[in-house]
């Protein structure tokens, strides 16, 4: 699965990098709500992709929930995550991060990229506000 050519697609094809935007004219429904300690989920009912957002998250922290569960929406249209979690430990350690790579694909292009050549991976986090290990996985 070549996640950067399926998020170039999305990005062509809708004009915009904003999950919200991309899920909008997917038809996905978006749904910001109380989750407690949860930042965000996704789920399907009876056909209906749904993607949950906890509205207690800051702006910064909202924009990659909606892109991480966007990519799951993408990527893993039909999967149970709660039967693969208490099954397959691995299968859903390889979903959470083709998500992971997703949002950090979306959010981070390449020009955005390119005007940083010679940062670390730390300095890159302090510039886009992510985490090492995830803008770690977008350099990969």
């Amino acid at each position: 699965m070549d996640i950067k050519k399926i998020v170039q697609h999305l990005q062509k094809k809708y004009q915009t990098n904003s999950p919200f935007e991309i899920a909008a004219s997917m038809g996905i429904l978006v749904m910001r709500e109380e989750l407690g300690s949860i930042r965000g989920y996704y789920n399907k009912v009876l056909r209906q992709k749904q993607i949950h957002i906890n509205c207690n998250l800051d702006e910064h922290a909202m924009l990659y929930t909606a892109a991480h569960e966007l990519g799951h929406a993408v990527l893993h249209p039909d999967s149970n995550t709660p039967f693969l979690f208490a099954n397959t430990y691995l299968s859903v350690n390889k979903l959470e991060m083709e998500a992971n790579k997703f949002a950090m694909e979306l959010l981070i292009c390449d020009e955005r990229l390119n005007e940083f050549p010679d940062s670390s991976i730390e300095s890159l986090s302090r510039i886009f506000g992510y985490q090492e290990r995830l803008i770690e996985l977008r350099l990969k």
